[in-house]
Parts: structure tokens; C-alpha cells; sequence
């Protein structure tokens, strides 16, 4: 499976609309992909509007916009658009990891193995625990129901003809919501760190189901208190 090309398109994709929407007011740019997705619920027309969309970056803000939902997809629009890119999360869990170790006042026995820093072929391992988590934290609030999934899989299929990329994300995506199972794609503790990371960009901690969630899944990472704390502030730092 190819998960690295296509995870770094969805994490590039609320970067990319919201500079396609620069040259409108400052309300449409802060709105980004999440107000792209008003329609959603709202018709058949804004839904096939945003399908429609010409180029990889609309095509892969559709596919986020649909594992998110609109409401959170407005919420957190800004957050995801930061990113950049796949690299991005290795960057941001290298400093995480930095940050913790300088607080334990301890010197680390080896530099964190984090996905900007390793051959493509671990890359591409990092990438699909990652996604996996993706997936997970959006199913966390409990909005995707069957029609959703299938909308949700026909777009992906659209950004990457990958049959057996198509039959995971089916898997994933029906699978009842376990943060044991999804913490079991962590083989090292870096991976656990980017997994955690990319939960925490999706997930709304004002909702107290998704709250727990991430709260149930960052025990099940054996993540050290110190080091989520790290993680999470990492994650506001690089929203702002």
C-alpha cells in the first residue's frame, strides 16, 4: 500500500484551499475547508460541489472534509492547514520528544527515530499507523454513518487507485472505535508520538466522547504524562 503519497496530500490539502482562497475577504480565507463543507448536509448539490473539486488538493480537502464532518471541520480547518504535510508531524513530535527529555534533565540514549528523519521504507510504515489513527479520530464522535463511509471511500478512491489501500480504508473505516487496536500500529514509541499527535489535531477535546477517547488511546500508547502534555502543546503552538 502506498499510505505515505496519500496522507501527505490530506495533510497538505486545508493548506493548500486556504491559500487558493487568499485573494478573497479575511473571513472566507479563515473559514478554509471547513466552510467549503456547508453544504454537506444541506443537499445533494453542495456535497456534489465539493466532490467535484479540479486538482489532487481539492480532491484530498474533500476526502478530509468527509472524515471530519463539516461542524468539526470548521473547527479545526486552521489546525490541519498548518501542517503542511506528512513531514510536518515528525517535526513537531521531534520537538515534543526534545522538550520532554530536556525537562527529565536526562540525555537521551539515541535521537527520536521520527518519520522526518528515516529512509522511505520505515516512512511508509510511520504513514499508515498514522493514518489509521486519522481514521479512528474521526469516527471518535460517532458522525459516520454508511452512507458516509461509502462517500468517504469513493473519494479516497478517486485520489489513489490502490486496491488494496481501498480495501484497508473500507476495513478501518467500519471496524467498531478500539484505541487498543488502533495503538497496536505503533511499533516504536516515535510512532506512537506521530499517531498521538495526528489524533489530537482532529479531535475536538470540548466534546467529552472524543476527550475520552483520546485520553483512553494516549494510555493505551503507553505515552508518559509528561511527553502528552508535550505532544498536545506542541499541537496548539503550531495552531496559532
Amino acid at each position: 500500500m502506498n499510505t505515505r503519497g496519500l496522507l501527505d496530500q490530506l495533510l497538505k490539502s486545508g493548506q493548500d484551499l486556504l491559500q487558493n482562497k487568499a485573494g478573497g475577504t479575511q473571513n472566507k480565507t479563515s473559514a478554509g475547508f471547513g466552510g467549503m463543507l456547508g453544504g454537506r448536509s444541506g443537499g445533494s448539490s453542495g456535497l456534489g460541489g465539493l466532490l467535484s473539486g479540479a486538482g489532487g488538493g481539492a480532491l484530498a480537502a474533500g476526502a478530509m472534509g468527509l472524515l471530519l464532518g463539516s461542524k468539526k471541520a470548521r473547527k479545526v480547518g486552521g489546525k490541519v492547514a498548518v501542517y503542511g504535510g506528512l513531514a510536518a508531524l515528525g517535526v513537531l513530535a521531534y520537538k515534543a520528544y526534545g522538550n520532554w527529555q530536556a525537562q527529565q534533565g536526562t540525555t537521551p540514549r539515541h535521537e527520536p527515530q521520527t518519520l522526518d528523519r528515516l529512509p522511505m521504507a520505515q516512512v511508509e510504515q510511520h504513514s499508515e499507523a498514522i493514518l489509521k489513527a486519522l481514521v479512528a479520530a474521526a469516527k471518535a464522535d460517532g458522525h459516520i454513518d454508511e452512507r458516509e463511509r461509502e462517500l468517504i471511500e469513493g473519494e479516497f478512491a478517486r485520489l489513489d487507485n490502490d486496491q488494496a489501500l481501498a480495501h484497508w480504508l473500507h476495513a478501518e473505516l467500519n471496524k467498531p472505535l478500539d484505541p487498543a487496536d488502533v495503538a497496536s500500529a505503533a511499533s516504536t514509541p516515535e510512532m506512537a508520538a506521530e499517531m498521538y499527535i495526528a489524533s489530537v489535531m482532529l479531535v475536538d477535546e470540548e466534546s467529552f466522547m472524543e476527550k475520552s477517547y483520546l485520553d483512553e488511546l494516549a494510555r493505551q500508547l503507553k505515552l508518559e504524562p509528561g511527553l502528552k502534555a508535550e505532544l498536545e502543546k506542541q499541537v496548539r503552538q503550531a495552531s496559532v
